[in-house]
């Protein structure tokens, strides 16, 4: 029966949706390090796309997918928007990402590695569709490893987030070990002052800036292996109060990787677990869960599930 519901699935993704989606999603690929950009009456998800064998000892990742839904069940693939080498400056590796719409362009930030600094860098390109293509905005990094010197690994200029706040003013997150920050200026493709370093205690990845009702919520994961936990401040540069765990670490990877988002008035969290069927360390799934604010604004403890949301459908929804 297994195998059977996993090729149907498979099929219903190569004719472009997928039906009666629960977690995870979009088998039969493996995805990870969820984006989420609500446009339109869509919610588009962006993901890496993890392509280890079985028994791969490494990330192997060469490209970004998307996924668009207007009713939280159906998914239609929108394909390949944008692939590592399309940085020309970068050897590979289609880490964590991030997108945000501003001035009527889509802007797509992303970790790839250098070919010439050692290390990881973050990347913008840019598009007028949601599901691309992207090019590369700059024609050269954004943030490279030389330019933080916090840690000596080669890994911690990673996981960017971007966040557009109700002034217009843009910011960046990111890091490994570190967690780093700096404004956007307009133009989107450039760095407004110096980076900042926020202390978080056991910070490790995958920070994420979202707001809600004027309060700013600061989510990164946590501890190794990786659970999600969260801060909430008046700003986008705090004083941050820590709130606490809100997901559990996984079973069968060691990382989870959290993006919030609102659809149609009801509020969701997008991560990635390993329960496809050979699901491990580096061929992870991207799931969603529905969750509801406390009445004083704090997020509660999200369990993971199988069942995934329920519809939720915009006006006109057309799959």
């Amino acid at each position: 029966m297994l195998k059977k519901t996993v090729a149907a699935t498979a099929l219903l993704l190569s004719l472009g949706v997928a039906e009666a989606a629960t977690n995870p999603l979009f088998a039969p690929f493996y995805t990870a390090d969820p984006a989420v950009l609500v446009d339109g009456g869509r919610a588009y998800l962006f993901t890496g796309r993890d392509e280890a064998l079985p028994d791969g000892k490494d990330y192997v990742m060469h490209e970004w997918r998307v996924f668009s839904t207007c009713d939280m069940v159906n998914w239609k693939d929108e394909g390949v928007p944008v692939k590592a080498k399309d940085f020309a400056w970068a050897n590979g590796r289609a880490w964590a990402s991030d997108i945000v719409k501003r001035h009527g362009k889509y802007w797509f930030y992303a970790t790839v590695e250098h070919a010439t600094v050692p290390g990881f860098a973050v990347g913008v390109a840019v598009s007028d569709s949601p599901t691309g293509p992207f090019t590369d905005a700059r024609g050269s990094p954004l943030v490279t490893n030389d330019m933080t010197k916090q840690t000596d690994i080669a890994w911690d200029d990673i996981d960017p987030a971007v966040f557009v706040d109700d002034d217009g003013q843009a910011w960046l997150y990111w890091g490994n070990t570190v967690l780093k920050y700096a404004k956007l200026k307009a133009s989107m493709t450039e760095l407004d002052g110096p980076i900042q370093v926020l202390p978080v205690a056991n910070f490790v990845e995958a920070p994420y800036l979202h707001k809600r009702k004027g309060t700013y919520y600061l989510s990164y994961s946590q501890h190794w292996p990786e659970e999600t936990a969260y801060m909430t401040g008046p700003s986008p540069t705090g004083p941050w109060t820590p709130q606490g765990v809100i997901m559990e670490r996984n079973l069968k990877t060691k990382t989870i990787h959290q993006a919030f988002f609102e659809f149609n008035g009801r509020s969701y969290v997008a991560y990635h677990n390993a329960e496809l069927p050979g699901g491990g360390e580096h061929r992870r799934s991207v799931a969603i869960e529905e969750f509801s604010y406390r009445a004083d604004g704090t997020i509660p403890f999200i369990h993971q599930s199988k069942a995934g949301p329920k519809a939720n459908p915009s006006a006109g929804c057309k799959h």
